[in-house]
């Protein structure tokens, strides 16, 4: 798809990604919480534009050489595209440039999309966690990939 860009979340954009974050997640993150994480050193967002509108993000915490992918998304108008898994490549080479040699995230075990996708990009899952999300009690895939 033409015209996607990337660059870091600003405050500028921080009320599009709220948006996606509630159109997407039954449990969504509060506005000052990715206000929070603009000014978190720890922390490291990207969003995704299509003729300058926000239509995903995604977002990394680095402790040590490690890297935690917190949250990504892409809102359901451009689902399906190859976006999203444009918007985790642009994660892993951000990640590579922070000196990052392993990525770890959580997964709802009934995203078979999701789990597909990361399984492509080469992360494998290592174990679950019980009961992970708060809104259903669902259990959550516990996935790393090495850089």
């Amino acid at each position: 798809m033409n015209n996607i860009k990337f660059s870091s979340l600003s405050r500028e954009n921080v009320i599009a990604v709220h948006r996606i974050e509630n159109e997407i997640f039954p449990s969504p993150w509060s506005m000052e919480s990715f206000i929070g994480e603009i000014n978190n050193e720890a922390a490291n967002y990207i969003v995704m534009t299509h003729d300058n509108e926000v239509i995903g993000y995604g977002g990394m915490w680095k402790v040590l050489d490690e890297g935690h992918i917190t949250n990504i998304a892409v809102t359901k108008s451009f689902q399906g595209k190859g976006l999203g898994r444009a918007l985790v490549e642009e994660m892993m080479d951000m990640a590579e440039k922070l000196g990052i040699k392993h990525v770890t995230l959580e997964v709802r075990v009934s995203n078979e999309k999701a789990i597909g996708l990361y399984k492509k990009l080469g992360f494998e899952i290592a174990g679950t966690r019980k009961r992970y999300y708060a809104d259903n009690n669902e259990d959550a895939y516990v996935m790393w990939v090495s850089l």
